[in-house]
């Protein structure tokens, strides 16, 4: 009776694409050649795979040189090796590591070429450094390109809002991350398709909290650095009066400085908006640095170098958020949720407890809008509308 061929029915499709692949076997009868079964996407069913031994003589050197091939092969396939994908798209067998390091020398080359900011490139490179550690941690299954699939986006995702206990803007931001990595695989062929997508933000309805350092505090730092380190009491002075982000401060120079208009020139390709702005150097600033020599030196000079004193090099912008953390957090016993950046936050608030006009902080910390300014604005100080409390209509 002639055999009937069936059709693989939807459970053993599913069951194969599951499994994936049957070990590999020696087969010496009229043929000598190594055969497995793996799971052809393309026709959507286990296909034979035979490898040619025929060349090799004898038959105790074909299974010697077989058992080695065995073992190999069935190394590859665990770690999710599939000889049909490998010949239709080749660059979605790209080894994980190699991935990860061509990633790496294009985030490097992107910061070095001015098209990405230098705090965007330490973030993301962080965030490598986190997913290697998730991986190698969780013993996750990614040793080629392809299986970064929404799976393991997922695993991932969950790693950093779970297991690490961040919180969800943390996550959120992880999120945004990924999907920014995954285009960018995407788009040189490594993955066959986003990962990314539909996976969305998990709604965070806690506000961002600015912790405003308390005045009693702020002597403390003020008393302290005084004493030892001037040179960053002008750095805190700076973010405090002028507003300015850690990341400006570091591409200041002394020529940027101008005594006689009482005013700071920040340069557009520095700043986090890209548009040029002069900012008012109060007189109490401009004291300190004329009392520190700061115009003694070239007028190219940084203004923060080694020491936070002025010199030819600059120096990353992490030496501020280092200092505050190691010297004046441990000296002075201040809480974490004080920060080198809650100086700027808690300058805004104080020049608007000052009764300062709106417009005027909004123009000297360069917001886009009044109501960005209005997010700084102390609740106890926040007035009635006049016109109101003495309005009365016919009713």
């Amino acid at each position: 009776m002639a055999k009937k061929n069936y059709a693989p029915n939807s459970n053993d499709t599913i069951l194969s694409s599951v499994i994936g692949w049957k070990p590999p076997v020696l087969h010496q009868k009229s043929e000598c050649y190594i055969s497995f079964l793996a799971f052809d996407p393309g026709v959507n069913r286990m296909r034979k795979k035979k490898i040619m031994l025929d060349h090799i003589k004898g038959k105790r050197n074909q299974r010697a040189y077989a058992d080695q091939v065995i073992k190999n092969l069935t190394e590859k396939l665990m770690a999710g090796w599939n000889p049909w994908i490998e010949e239709l798209q080749p660059l979605e067998y790209t080894k994980w590591d190699d991935v990860l390091d061509r990633y790496k020398s294009y985030l490097a080359k992107m910061c070095n070429e001015g098209s990405m900011r230098e705090e965007t490139y330490v973030d993301y490179s962080s965030r490598l450094r986190i997913l290697e550690k998730w991986k190698q941690d969780k013993r996750i299954t990614l040793n080629y390109s392809y299986q970064w699939d929404r799976v393991n986006v997922s695993k991932f995702l969950d790693y950093i809002f779970i297991d690490r206990n961040n919180t969800v803007l943390t996550r959120n931001n992880y999120l945004a991350w990924t999907k920014s990595f995954s285009a960018y695989l995407l788009a040189r062929g490594y993955i066959p398709k986003n990962p990314t997508e539909g996976l969305e933000r998990i709604k965070n309805r806690q506000k961002k909290s600015r912790d405003v350092i308390p005045d009693c505090t702020m002597q403390l730092i003020r008393d302290y650095l005084m004493e030892h380190n001037r040179h960053y009491l002008l750095a805190c002075e700076i973010i405090h009066y002028l507003f300015i982000r850690p990341r400006e401060m570091s591409y200041l120079r002394i020529c940027d400085i101008h005594v006689k208009t009482q005013t700071l020139t920040l340069h557009g390709e520095n700043t986090k908006n890209g548009n040029d702005a002069v900012i008012t150097l109060p007189t109490h600033v401009i004291k300190l640095m004329l009392e520190l020599n700061i115009f003694s030196h070239p007028g190219q000079d940084y203004l923060f170098s080694d020491g936070f004193m002025p010199g030819s090099e600059r120096k990353n912008e992490k030496m501020f958020r280092d200092y505050w953390t190691r010297v004046l957090r441990k000296e002075l016993k201040l809480s974490p949720r004080y920060k080198f950046y809650s100086l700027k936050d808690t300058g805004i608030t104080n020049m608007l407890r000052a009764n300062a006009d709106v417009l005027s902080v909004r123009d000297q910390a360069r917001h886009s809008s009044i109501l960005i300014t209005d997010i700084y604005t102390p609740k106890d100080i926040q007035k009635a509308n006049e016109y109101i409390k003495n309005y009365q209509g016919i009713l």
